[in-house]
């Protein structure tokens, strides 16, 4: 098939991921780079996912929330990074069309989840320090359950719609994706038809996304430092605070990368790529680092794992 020429929907059968562009003698650097990272997200997140299973301590809603994230981070990266890490080394750096539609599929759904499950955990860390007496009967199993499926729900239709406007496009001008992976923005570019529609939809979609978990976050730190600072003793508000410094972390360094790669002007397309990397492979490498170093239990648990293998061994 020619990159030129009258294609449309139905006669694409697989698109051409440009990647990040570096001189030819660096593609090995950045190959490693990609693999020791996305290494240490596995690392991570597997670590953290096995520890927090197997430590019945660990058995609380604030856990099984940090567990379904440490899933969601580590899917979302290995949607996009093993293709990229094979384009990169590859000299025909192809995905199929359906491969396309997938990995959009799907980095938009984890993407989606990660947001409100983010929120759920807000929400979660409210009521454990506002209404402590009441924790156990609010944020039961049941509950916890529900909200990690409405999140992947809400994803999921997300998701479909996405999908549904952006491959329902023409691509007449072109199969080139000025990308390392397939993402609705440079889809369009290389779109004939008109994207006012998609626009509008994208658009849409982001603010039903992002305003009400950003609602919900806000609005329960807010109430969360009213009720710290009415703490008395210095080391009250100081365990208080602990328990949430870890989720504000993780919340900063998702909407921070993401506003990163979505804020970055279009007419920069590499710098926006750079922003990506941040946020589908240090994002998710970072996170569980920032619970495990900054959290006594994940640290006794972790402990406690290690002295048992000592002894075994």
């Amino acid at each position: 098939m020619s990159d030129k020429g009258g294609d449309n929907l139905s006669e694409v059968t697989d698109f051409i991921l440009v990647g990040i562009r570096v001189h030819p003698e660096f593609h090995s650097l950045l190959f490693l780079l990609f693999l020791i990272v996305y290494g240490m997200v596995l690392l991570g997140n597997l670590t953290m996912i096995g520890i927090i299973v197997t430590d019945p301590r660990l058995n609380t809603p604030m856990y099984f929330f940090l567990g379904n994230l440490s899933i969601i981070d580590l899917s979302y990266s290995t949607v996009i990074v093993p293709k990229a890490m094979v384009n990169i080394l590859s000299q025909k750096k192809t995905i199929s069309f359906a491969g396309c539609v997938a990995q959009l599929f799907l980095y938009a759904l984890f993407m989606v989840t990660e947001a409100f499950v983010l929120a759920a955990m807000a929400y979660d860390r409210f009521i454990a320090i506002c209404n402590p007496l009441l924790y156990s009967v609010r944020m039961s199993r049941s509950l916890c359950i529900q909200l990690v499926a409405g999140s992947y729900l809400c994803g999921c239709v997300s998701s479909i719609l996405q999908i549904s406007v952006t491959f329902s496009m023409s691509f007449c001008a072109s199969r080139v994706i000025d990308h390392f992976y397939c993402d609705s923005n440079p889809i369009e570019k290389i779109s004939c038809s008109n994207i006012f529609m998609n626009k509008m939809v994208s658009f849409s979609l982001a603010v039903l996304i992002i305003l009400p978990t950003i609602v919900v976050i806000v609005v329960s730190y807010m109430y969360i430092v009213s009720a710290v600072l009415k703490i008395r003793s210095s080391e009250g508000r100081k365990k208080a605070f602990s328990t949430c410094s870890s989720h504000l972390g993780v919340v900063s360094l998702l909407y921070g990368t993401v506003s990163f790669v979505y804020l970055t002007p279009p007419s920069n397309p590499e710098l926006r790529k750079v922003a990506s990397v941040c946020y589908i492979l240090f994002t998710p490498m970072l996170n569980p680092l920032i619970y495990s170093l900054r959290n006594k239990d994940v640290k006794d648990a972790m402990k406690k794992i290690l002295w048992k293998k000592k002894v075994l061994l």
